[in-house]
């Protein structure tokens, strides 16, 4: 199973910036929870710790897309390098004004710098991926290390500034985050050999968005539907937990539903697919939506984590595929901007999830929770069978200009063997 993992690592310059980006992308998994147990502590109110953390989470939806779109324009280095500056500036300032028990409307102004800096540095590993692989199978694979590693990130993260947070320090749990970014960040963006060029638009040809795509839209669609399932999901394994009277133990379970999506993301990257992917991606959301009806007949925490384990298995190949899908909608030059609205709309929709979810919970406990999360899955078919035609017909357009790209390659190889010798 490992070999096609080392295959791609062997490409010059690629365990670099994959290490890179695993570790720029901790903050991503410890910022938010980090804001909250920091102003929760230090402020003492579970609400304001929750407004600062949802304005850095909104402030990131809206300009992720939009760093996204300048990356694709001027590259990488020269968009990334002074918002990883600022990205860890904010994290910082967060801290710094914590400790001074600042006035909270400076929290905010630190929460918005945060958010709009941070970008999405896994939509910038999976475009350099892109640009150094040019075999769809390794390709394929790549992505889905890259997904392993997000849930890897999702694993450790919240654990560890937790623990940073309630054992050392309420602001310990920002510090990892402010050393990930920079060290991380700076050490990503240092690496130009594997940065994908900018491609040069012809003059008077305007700049368009990825989501004037309609199928950038429907994809953005079920991917929002996608993660209201994981919000919710959150929310109610840990009011479930405090109704069995062991609310410590969400934790371990919201680890071990990460575990299952990063072993099927190891596996399902060792292996070459045939079939469709528009078609991969519809079956795995079907198979996500009726897995979250078992939470319907779940009545004990060992039960809840067997479910959740299992679970967890159709996540990462269906966001692998769904990356994928990005691929064949969106121009080469515009990758970036298209891998970050995906991932900003399953943001986007973690946050509906959890916060529909957590009012359905005080009206009527952990199961009206996992109700909200059956409904969001619902809702993740419906929206991916009204896309399959869509998707279908990128699948084909993206198909039929391999082909073309192909056939050109090899007129352009024959060329100069046509031509024979020069006369004497």
């Amino acid at each position: 199973m490992l070999q096609p993992y080392r295959e791609v690592f062997a490409r010059p310059g690629a365990a670099a910036f994959s290490v890179a980006g695993a570790i720029a992308r901790l903050p991503m998994s410890m910022v938010g929870i980090g804001i909250v147990l920091m102003v929760s502590e230090v402020y003492g109110s579970y609400g304001l710790a929750g407004r600062i953390s949802a304005v850095q989470v909104i402030t990131h939806a809206i300009c992720s897309p939009q760093l996204s779109r300048l990356v694709d324009r001027f590259g990488q280095a020269r968009v990334m390098r002074p918002a990883v500056v600022l990205t860890g500036v904010g994290i910082a300032g967060l801290v710094g004004l914590a400790l001074v028990r600042a006035d909270p409307a400076w929290l905010y102004v630190a929460a918005v710098l945060t958010g709009a800096a941070a970008g999405s540095i896994g939509a910038l590993v999976r475009a350099r991926w892109s640009y150094v692989l040019t075999d769809p199978r390794a390709v394929h694979t790549a992505y889905s290390l890259e997904s392993a590693v997000d849930e890897l990130v999702f694993i450790v993260g919240p654990v560890l500034a937790t623990l940073l947070a309630t054992g050392v320090h309420p602001v310990a749990g920002l510090v990892v985050p402010v050393v990930a970014v920079i060290v991380g960040g700076a050490w990503f963006v240092s690496l130009r050999a594997t940065e994908p060029p900018v491609v040069v638009r012809e003059a008077g040809v305007a700049h368009r968005s990825v989501m004037r795509s309609g199928g950038m839209v429907v994809l953005a669609l079920v991917f929002v539907c996608m993660g209201s399932i994981f919000g919710a999901t959150d929310v109610a394994t840990v009011a479930f937990a405090e109704e069995q009277g062991s609310k410590g133990t969400a934790g371990i379970i919201l680890a071990v539903f990460a575990a299952g999506s990063l072993l099927s993301g190891l596996a399902y990257g060792a292996r070459h697919w045939v079939s469709p992917l528009w078609r991969r991606f519809a079956i795995g959301m079907v198979v996500l939506a009726v897995g979250v009806s078992l939470f319907s007949v779940v009545r004990d925490l060992a039960a809840l984590a067997a479910v959740m384990f299992v679970l967890g298995f159709a996540i990462a190949p269906t966001i692998i595929n769904g990356n994928g899908l990005v691929q064949q909608l969106v121009p080469r030059g515009q990758l970036t901007e298209g891998l970050t609205w995906v991932g900003t709309s399953l943001g986007v929709g973690v946050s509906f999830g959890s916060s529909i979810a957590g009012a359905q919970i005080d009206r009527g406990g952990s199961h009206a929770g996992f109700l909200v999360v059956m409904v969001s899955g619902a809702l993740a078919v419906l929206a991916v069978a009204a896309a399959i035609p869509i998707l279908r017909r990128g699948e084909a357009r993206h198909a039929q200009a391999a082909a073309l790209a192909v056939r050109d390659d090899e007129v352009a190889a024959e060329e100069p063997a046509a031509e024979g010798p020069a006369p004497v």
